[in-house]
């Protein structure tokens, strides 16, 4: 159990949130983002569960928007807790349920962004897992288990990831 307090600002409801994780030749598709203030990071295809739709709906549905592809769904591969920060008009906390997924796509597939990218997102790229450790991933608690969670067997927990 986590003894950490909650944020300052936490928004009273939970966000269910789904994750493609795809790998090809030792490389992991993600979306690049960029601003002005932040520079360059990467995330991984995704994004949050609509009402009346399954995660398995959620996640082909998001990842058709980003990444321009209907991803093969092939097993849960972990969940997580995550606090985002929310940069609102009164700045808030969101906590979000992270499902990740093993995901795979047709041999044929190249990156490209989909019909209704991300904010932010300027590109699709497959970022060699090599990388993981010097680049900027959000969340950032992912990249400590991104390079092993292609070979997990069982779901896993991850508790709080930042």
């Amino acid at each position: 159990m986590n003894d950490r307090p909650p944020p300052e600002g936490l928004e009273p409801v939970i966000r269910n949130a789904v994750r493609a994780v795809i790998v090809r030749d030792e490389a992991v598709l993600m979306q690049k983002k960029w601003s002005e203030s932040r520079g360059t990071w990467y995330t991984l295809p995704g994004g949050g569960q609509d009402v009346e739709e399954s995660l398995a709906q959620a996640l082909i549905r998001e990842c058709e928007e980003e990444i321009g592809a209907r991803v093969e769904i092939d097993s849960l591969l972990c969940v997580a807790d995550f606090y985002k920060q929310r940069d609102t008009a009164y700045p808030s906390v969101r906590h979000l349920i992270e499902f990740l997924f093993a995901c795979s796509l047709p041999a044929t597939y190249r990156p490209v962004s989909g019909h209704h990218p991300d904010k932010h997102q300027i590109d699709v790229v497959w970022l060699p897992l090599s990388d993981i450790p010097n680049v900027e991933l959000f969340p950032k608690g992912i990249a400590s288990h991104l390079q092993n969670l292609s070979t997990v067997n069982t779901p896993a927990y991850l508790g709080v990831i930042d």
